[in-house]
């Protein structure tokens, strides 16, 4: 009686102090029940010991701690038994701590022994929704180890439980998941397609009240719809999707705006009410009040919101309220893809990868800009400053710390090709520079990143008119990645500086680079390297005056750039080559229709080199035709353009960071402890596969014609990577 007297009191007091928001106390409190001679219950210590567990990893970094409070009671529980939800919760927490220290094995078995005793108990409800948080979290952990038919396996158990008891937003949860892990492995099209087709038909049958629970859910499926169809290069199909994501993203952000100021408006009504001298008529509006704004919160807030969990979601030990999360699935699943802000952020990053191959750049460099805002936050919030390093980091916040990296690497990539596109080149510098810089400070969490950088900087270093630093930087780039499309992609790259160059030593180089990947274009993953690839040999063929084949190719470049890529500036460069061919046959007229339409485009988009190219032939169609007066408006225009050029290249050479960027040599990395570097890298492969966004390679334009039009922009595209579900 004494012990459960002593409990109560305890318990009381941890309330107490948690209303006030002084946690320290809470835990002392709670923690004195563990610590305590007194005997208690074991119930009692293993409640106590779940509720500090919760509260470390909730407002604290200490998971090691939380971890030991819950390995104790486990230990505890083995004694009792039934008392499922206790152990279930208990397994749950711990899974979860596991995960926040890297420690994907004994995760791993802990989930299996977890299930084991999910099928063991009463086939309840409860029963099967620990199942489905148990599946889902096992997943996870196959993911994390690239086992993709394992990870499958383990979600359809999680949906085979869902339908048991009939709970349809569960059943998409682990559908999506499931499109997710096709998505990420992606053994074949129509495995993916018909993955995406189970979402839709389950998507159909959800109410609207039920995805009003789980918003996260809505953004989730949107999103991968998004990643499948870019994947395809199927830009019309996602751009439907994108603005779907982008509307949702607006109405919600106001939803939650509102939400928060009646919270708040809530908090300082009920300060007022606390007061004991306050006035009978007074406190009766108050309460009139506090009942209003109860009212419109409950309204306006996911029914989810009100289940009391155990669970931190997947991110962590920051304190964030339901209004900054976006739930994927009720509790006690409870869990989050990404964090609010950063799904906030993929949407601005979705917005502008379909709208800048469009040319939409100044609603993109808005988008850039928001995305980059959200991110630099968050960092902050992370204790992420200029100063900082991966070596610097707390483990636990590695997770958190990788996402918003990633993502702000992503930005970046996109300003620089944004930039280089509309010829800015001391802007594609600075964004260029910050991505070496972050990559030095971050190299094990950002080690994917490294090809694309040596990418970029090749696309930088031929739009400036280095070419033979171009070429190298993109087959450094290939030596970086495993990826056989993104290789294939830089050597076409790479091929074209060479070609651009123009000697007979440059040539042979280019045809040792395009002569392999001729015969490969049917295995690459999509029509986008087999773009680069066809651009890059129809420009070959026209060195090698086979250019009736040469127009072929061309021709059938130009068909994907336009019906599936939609690329306003890769259409542009294949006309400017197919009006050249045309020129070279003697099609006046053609040549004469193309090279307008080209140009047309080229204008849109401020590319500068391009519009050179472009004049330098119209130059030559105009000395064929004998038509001077065309020629010479012509070449006064051309001298605008060349002359705009020159002045914009000279600021980019003359800057600090230019010979940094060009140089022949890879980025210099400082050396990262051992196991400190092992546990950044299993955070950096796990979460370049959680954001299923990638580099922003595409192809050069170069030059056959006069030296003055040889810095031709470059166009680029996207390439897909992985992601934990």
């Amino acid at each position: 009686m004494e012990g459960s007297a002593v409990a109560e009191g305890l318990w009381g007091l941890a309330d107490h102090h948690q209303k006030l928001g002084e946690i320290g106390k809470t835990i002392k409190c709670l923690e004195a029940i563990c610590q305590s001679q007194i005997s208690f219950l074991p119930l009692v210590e293993v409640k106590s010991r779940l509720r500090v567990s919760s509260l470390l990893l909730r407002y604290s970094h200490n998971v090691n701690h939380a971890k030991s409070h819950l390995e104790r009671s486990l230990l505890l529980l083995k004694s009792i038994p039934s008392s499922y939800d206790l152990k279930f919760q208990t397994y749950s927490l711990l899974s979860h701590c596991y995960h926040l220290l890297g420690s994907f094995p004994p995760q791993r078995n802990l989930l299996l022994k977890a299930l084991e005793l999910a099928s063991s108990a009463p086939q309840d409800v409860s029963a099967c929704l620990w199942s489905c948080n148990f599946n889902s979290q096992l997943a996870n952990t196959f993911i994390n180890e690239s086992d993709f038919s394992s990870s499958l396996s383990a979600l359809e158990s999680g949906f085979f439980s869902a339908s048991q008891i009939c709970f349809t937003e569960l059943q998409m949860f682990f559908t999506a998941s499931m499109l997710h892990v096709h998505i990420i492995q992606w053994t074949d099209d129509y495995s993916v397609e018909k993955a995406v087709q189970r979402c839709d038909e389950i998507w159909q049958t959800i109410s609207s009240d039920k995805t009003d629970r789980c918003p996260g859910l809505f953004f989730y499926n949107e999103m991968l719809h998004v990643f499948y169809r870019l994947r395809l290069c199927d830009y019309k199909n996602a751009q439907h999707h994108v603005d779907r994501l982008d509307q949702a993203m607006n109405a919600h952000s106001h939803k939650m705006q509102e939400i928060q100021q009646h919270l708040d408006e809530l908090s300082s009504v009920n300060h007022s009410l606390s007061r004991y001298d306050l006035p009978s008529r007074e406190r009766s509006a108050l309460s009139a009040r506090q009942s209003q704004l109860q009212e419109r919160v409950n309204a306006l807030s996911p029914s989810s919101t009100t289940d009391k969990s155990l669970e931190s979601a997947y991110f962590g030990n920051t304190d964030r309220g339901w209004t900054e999360r976006l739930l994927l699935s009720p509790s006690p699943i409870d869990g989050e893809w990404l964090p609010k802000s950063a799904i906030y952020a993929l949407v601005h990053l979705m917005v502008v990868i379909s709208g800048r191959p469009k040319g939409l750049f100044k609603e993109c460099s808005k988008r850039i800009e928001s995305g980059l805002q959200i991110i630099q936050d968050e960092l902050i919030k992370l204790g992420i400053t200029d100063e900082v390093r991966e070596t610097d980091l707390r483990r636990t916040a590695i997770w958190m710390s990788t996402i918003f990296l990633i993502l702000q690497m992503q930005f970046l990539e996109n300003r620089v090709a944004l930039e280089l596109t509309r010829s800015d080149y001391v802007e594609a510098e600075e964004a260029l520079v910050e991505m070496k810089n972050l990559f030095t400070r971050f190299p094990t969490i950002l080690h994917a990143s490294e090809c694309v950088i040596e990418m970029l900087r090749g696309q930088y270093s031929h739009s400036v008119g280095c070419y033979d630093e171009a070429a190298f930087h993109c087959i450094e780039a290939t030596k970086l990645t495993g990826s056989t499309s993104m290789q294939a992609s830089c050597q076409a790259f790479a091929a074209v500086s060479y070609l651009t160059i123009g000697d007979a030593e440059s040539s042979s180089k280019a045809l040792d680079l395009i002569g392999p990947l001729n015969g490969m274009t049917n295995s690459l993953s999509g029509v986008r390297e087999e773009a680069s690839i066809l651009f890059a040999y129809g420009l070959l063929l026209m060195k090698q005056q086979d250019l009736q084949e040469a127009r072929n190719r061309l021709a059938k470049g130009l068909q994907i750039a336009h019906n599936h890529m939609g690329n306003l500036q890769l259409v542009a460069q294949y006309l400017t080559l197919l009006g050249n061919l045309a020129l070279s046959l003697h099609d006046t007229v053609q040549a004469r229709e193309i090279l307008r339409s080209s140009l047309t485009l080229a204008k849109k988009l401020y590319d500068l080199p391009t519009q050179l190219w472009i004049l330098s032939i119209f130059t030559a169609l105009y000395q064929q035709l004998g038509e001077k007066g065309n020629e010479m408006e012509n070449e006064e225009f051309q001298k605008k353009r060349w002359d705009e050029l020159q002045t914009r290249l000279a600021e980019a050479r003359g800057s600090i960071h230019h010979i940094e960027l060009i140089a022949k040599a890879r980025i210099q990395l400082l050396q990262v402890d051992d196991a400190q570097g092992q546990s950044l890298a299993a955070s950096g492969q796990s979460m370049q596969a959680n954001l299923d966004i990638p580099e922003s390679v595409g192809v050069e334009g170069p030059s056959p014609a006069q030296s003055s039009s040889r810095l031709v922009g470059l166009d680029t595209g996207k390439r897909w990577g992985k992601r934990r579900v």
